[in-house]
């Protein structure tokens, strides 16, 4: 059974009430609902505890996929604690800070790919500092005009919102990907797109703030050569 995705409608969501659906031999909890992201896109999956009905708190090291599909998600148990029994309702509560700077840092990333229009080649979100690859020839990167570029997208405290297309919509329209190393999964017949009004648009399963302005201050920290036309570009909260 799918697990519902509530961090896909409301990233704000610190928690939620849930029931125990399976465990999986790993130390997994499946669950018939989350406010946890798992792993994917460059984004680290979420911390946090599930809390019994006892009040005991069981922590959580990450939450991750079981199925190509992105369906069904496990929270992964610390070695230790016992884990819920098939069918207890249960309290599942993310990190909340890790979360909330993985939001700004990962909102940060759209708009530095908007600064840079250039193919994507890799990513990874962080919660001090996050990075993309970008398949750029030679040419020169001034660090301090990137972070200039961001920050003037930041302060126009842009919205940022989230819709849901059809497969054949992006498939209408491929130049809104563009990652070239993670493609938006596909199969289940729609698409999540994320749009910073004026600023950028593309599909995304992250989570992001509702504004720019939430960002806060950026900077570009490195500019590296990672072979013939990879750039990396470090970006970190100042």
């Amino acid at each position: 059974m799918p697990t519902e995705c509530l961090f896909r409608d409301d990233a704000y969501l610190k928690s939620c009430d849930a029931r125990v659906l399976a465990l999986t031999e790993q130390g997994g909890v499946i669950l018939d609902r989350t406010v946890f992201y798992a792993t994917s896109g460059g984004q680290p999956g979420d911390t946090g505890v599930i809390i019994a009905q006892d009040g005991t708190r069981i922590p959580i090291s990450t939450a991750i996929y079981t199925d190509a599909a992105k369906s069904e998600i496990a929270h992964v148990v610390v070695s230790g604690p016992t884990p819920p029994k098939i069918g207890d309702s249960v309290t599942a509560e993310v990190d909340w800070d890790k979360r909330y700077a993985r939001m700004r840092m990962h909102t940060a990333l759209h708009l530095l790919s908007a600064v840079l229009p250039y193919a994507v080649t890799g990513g990874s979100v962080g919660e001090v500092e996050s990075r993309l690859d970008f398949d750029i020839p030679e040419a020169g990167l001034d660090k301090g005009a990137i972070t200039a570029k961001v920050a003037e997208m930041i302060a126009t405290n842009a919205t940022v919102s989230s819709r849901w297309i059809t497969d054949a919509e992006l498939e209408a329209n491929p130049g809104l990907v563009k990652t070239m190393s993670v493609k938006p999964p596909m199969g289940t017949g729609r698409v999540r797109l994320i749009e910073i009004a004026g600023l950028d648009l593309q599909p995304c399963g992250g989570t992001h703030v509702r504004a720019t302005g939430e960002i806060g201050a950026v900077r570009v920290t490195q500019i590296e050569k990672k072979g013939k036309q990879n750039r990396r570009v470090r970006l970190a909260l100042a």
